[in-house]
This record gives C-alpha cells, sequence and structure tokens, in this order.
C-alpha cells in the first residue's frame, strides 16, 4: 500500500505530523509513506527514516508536480494541511482515496471571536493527527515527536563560547509572529533576570534584536541568531539544558528532543491543543500566559501588532516567574 501524506507547512506543523509516519511504518510494514511538502521545508523531511520518498509542491510548474504524483499511483491520501491547495491536489489525483485532518476551523473562530466560546476538544492536535489514519488500523505509540539531524549539520560544544560548553539555557527570542513573541524590552528583563549562559536562538530577522538583549551581558549571553541553519539550530536546542519559547517551530523541535520547555503564550493560547508534546515521557515543562484577559485569543495564528493597541498577553508576563522557573530548571 503506498500512502502520500500532505503538510505544506510550518516548521512547528511538520514536525507535529512526525509520529503519524512513524506509526504508519511501524505498526503497517506493509504501507510505503510519501510526503508532499514545500520545497524551503524538505530538510524537515529527507532525514526521516519512517518518509520513503519526498515530494515538493511546484507552483510555478503544477503539471509536472501532478504527472510525478500521478505516476506513483498512490492507494491513499493522507491530508494533513486540509487547504485549497490540498484540495487542487486530491482532485488531480481523482482517483485516490483520500482522508483529512480536521482543523476546527469553527471551534477556533468560535474561541477567538469577540464571543470567546471554547468548544475546542481538551485533545493535543497530534492525537488528532493519528486518528486521520486510525481506520488503518494505527493508533498513536505515545512515543512523541521525530527530529532527525544530518550527521553534517552536528553542532560541537567547541562551535560555542568556553563559556557555554558546560551547559546552556536556550532562549528561544522568534516567532512568525510579532503578537506570538514578547518586546524586546521584556526579552531583555528575562535575560537579565537569568544567572546561567544563555544562548540566544532565531533566525537571521531576529539577529538585531539579538544583538541587542546579548549587549546585557555578552560572557553571559551568546547571539546564536542567524549564525545557524535549522538543523544545526535544533542541534542547539537538543544539547541545552532547558528551552524557554515562544509558540514556534523551535518550540516543538524542543519537545521532540524531550527537552523540558518553559512556553510563554501571547495571542495564541494552549486550548488550541499544540502544546509541546512529550507523548508518554514525563518531561518537566510549564506553560506561561496572562489570564483574564477579554480580547485573547485574538487569532489562531497571529498578527504583525496587537490589534488593541496594548498588547497586554506580552506586556504583562512575569518575568521574574518565567527566570526563577528557568534558574530552579523547572525544579529539576
Amino acid at each position: 500500500m503506498k500512502v502520500l501524506v500532505i503538510r505544506f507547512s510550518s516548521i512547528g506543523d511538520i514536525v507535529l505530523t512526525t509520529p503519524v509516519m512513524r506509526c504508519l511504518k511501524q505498526q503497517r510494514p506493509d504501507i510505503t509513506v510519501h510526503y508532499l511538502t514545500k520545497k524551503s521545508f524538505r530538510g524537515l523531511i529527507d532525514t526521516n527514516p519512517y518518509v520513503d520518498k519526498v515530494h515538493l509542491l511546484n507552483d510555478e510548474n503544477w503539471e509536472a508536480m501532478i504527472a510525478e504524483l500521478q505516476a506513483e499511483k498512490f492507494d491513499l491520501i493522507v491530508d494533513l494541511h486540509k487547504n485549497l491547495r490540498t484540495l487542487r491536489v486530491k482532485r488531480a489525483l481523482r482517483k485516490v482515496k483520500s482522508v483529512s485532518f480536521s482543523k476546527l476551523n469553527f471551534e477556533k473562530w468560535l474561541l477567538t471571536s469577540f464571543l470567546k466560546i471554547n468548544k475546542m476538544p481538551p485533545v493535543h492536535i497530534v492525537d488528532r493527527l493519528v486518528d486521520t489514519v486510525r481506520h488503518l488500523g494505527v493508533v498513536n505509540d505515545g512515543k512523541g515527536l521525530d527530529y532527525f539531524i544530518p550527521e553534517k549539520d552536528e553542532v560541537n560544544a567547541a562551535d560555542l563560547p568556553m563559556s557555554h560548553q558546560a551547559g546552556y539555557i536556550g532562549v528561544v527570542i522568534g516567532a512568525a509572529l510579532a503578537t506570538k513573541k514578547m518586546p524586546v524590552e521584556k526579552l531583555k528583563a528575562l535575560c537579565a533576570s537569568i544567572q546561567k549562559p544563555i544562548v540566544l536562538m532565531g533566525g537571521p530577522e531576529d539577529r538585531p534584536e539579538g544583538e541587542e538583549i546579548a549587549s546585557i551581558d555578552r560572557v553571559k549571553i551568546y547571539n546564536a541568531c542567524g549564525k545557524f541553519n535549522l538543523n544545526e539550530s535544533a542541534c542547539l536546542v537538543r544539547n541545552a539544558k532547558l528551552i524557554v519559547t515562544h509558540d514556534t517551530g523551535l518550540m516543538h523541535i524542543a519537545a521532540a528532543f524531550k527537552k523540558p520547555v518553559i512556553s510563554i503564550w501571547g495571542n495564541t493560547v494552549p486550548a488550541f491543543g499544540m502544546t509541546p508534546y512529550f507523548g508518554n515521557a514525563a518531561v518537566p515543562s510549564a506553560i506561561f500566559e496572562v489570564e483574564g484577559l477579554g480580547c485573547r485569543p485574538c487569532s489562531k495564528i497571529g498578527y504583525k501588532k496587537c490589534p488593541k493597541g496594548h498588547f497586554k498577553c506580552m506586556n504583562n508576563q512575569n518575568v521574574t516567574a518565567i527566570a526563577t522557573a528557568a534558574e530552579k530548571g523547572l525544579h529539576l
């Protein structure tokens, strides 16, 4: 049986699909798993031993992509993205049976609208993703998420300053949208309060803010933002003692490595079912959010700036409590 799994983006969402491939391959050895994603996210799938072949979304030459997929003669499409593009793919492969992941968009609308009615099921998104293939006799194995770092992207301790080679706390300062991350002044206050070596993590776009934060104490704080590719950053996450992060892809990568995680939530909420997922493993973690705000959650994804202007969901975060939790290693 040949199965095509579809998830185009993004980093965290793709990592959250990894239990589906693992459970398919381990529980149904007769199944060959193919994965369709965007070219920019190929590195997340290429090294996954539970994926037999990767296909890339090609909007510029749609016909060629569809011809490639048709030639594979799939028996089943597992749509874990469910948008207009995946609908086009399924229509083009109309003879192939398909199953789709329920995104619960109506329930999310109820929660993010002015109504603020929470009808989200108390079930993690990973469990809902795996349920998509339950009809194949596949169940969640409870092993959590997967992330595989190729040997060429391994980061050695010598690649970090001497002050950080014995251990560090990773602080992820970036996020896809501004309303999912704390303002730089709050991040500076947080890092100033943590009296342990810190590695700042993020992309090239986060490097200027990283420099501003690191200027507090360049011995204690190392700005790794933009210096490492995604797999190398994942290696930094794996080697950290603990990760402090916003609702980001690196949060899910940290969970894949069973790292203690302190997650900080702004306009999004844990009720969406996308908290750090450890499966059956007992990994210490803590969630920090500003409760009691009538405007929160304002979006299931985020905005470039706070719609209300006050940004209380991040400006009112208890930096002292977050730093204390990090200092104590979540009371490990």
